[in-house]
């Protein structure tokens, strides 16, 4: 399988760099080929401009090799925190440059863009891993927890993809060591359970 991991977080000692790690190690130990951005550090630039509005527009070199990649992935994982209840701004801006029409999702014949789109991604899975300094109770009270509804629903669900898992891994500011090993661990696993041996079956 062709697997598209995301990493958004600008600091390369981040919990979220070690889970876009284990995600990359136990992806390699299971046979399938890895495709990694680690955007903050490929700086890739967020600004969606006027002249990528349309389906048929002129692409840079670095959105079109994205487009590319996305298009045929069989899975993606993406890895990034809770920053304001949203993704860091470089990945919303990936978001809006790379998940567009005529790659992620298109409409209908006859529509004009104002109707339901019709998903394209080949991706049967994706998973999305978070981290947070809120507690989870908080995180849905006080706010309805949007980035479930950002990736599951707004992305994922719009854009065709049928299998979604997310992980809120949290408090993460006053995790020890132990903890943090064993948040790793169950990332080993939820990478085991979608994107297996090739030889073992992933869920449906």
């Amino acid at each position: 399988m062709k697997v598209v991991v995301i990493l958004a977080h600008p600091d390369k000692g981040s919990f979220n760099h070690a889970i876009a790690l284990t995600c990359i190690n136990t992806l390699a130990e299971n046979g399938h080929q890895i495709i990694f951005h680690d955007l903050y550090d490929e700086q890739f630039d967020p600004l969606l401009c006027h002249s990528e509005f349309y389906k048929k527009a002129r692409l840079t070199a670095c959105v079109r090799k994205h487009c590319e990649q996305i298009s045929f992935a069989d899975g993606i994982v993406i890895v990034h925190p809770n920053w304001w209840g949203q993704p860091p701004a470089i990945l919303k801006g990936w978001i809006d440059r790379v998940i567009r029409p005529g790659v992620a999702y298109e409409f209908v014949g006859g529509d004009k863009g104002e109707g339901v789109p019709r998903g394209l991604l080949k991706a049967r899975s994706a998973i999305v891993f978070n981290t947070s300094n809120t507690k989870s109770g908080r995180e849905k009270r006080a706010f309805g927890d949007p980035l479930e509804r950002i990736w599951k629903d707004c992305v994922f669900g719009l854009c065709g993809v049928r299998v979604f898992y997310r992980r809120m891994f949290n408090i993460v500011v006053a995790s020890t060591e132990r903890q943090r090993k064993k948040w790793l661990k169950e990332t080993a696993g939820i990478i085991n359970r979608y994107y297996p041996e090739k030889s073992r079956k992933k869920p449906s």
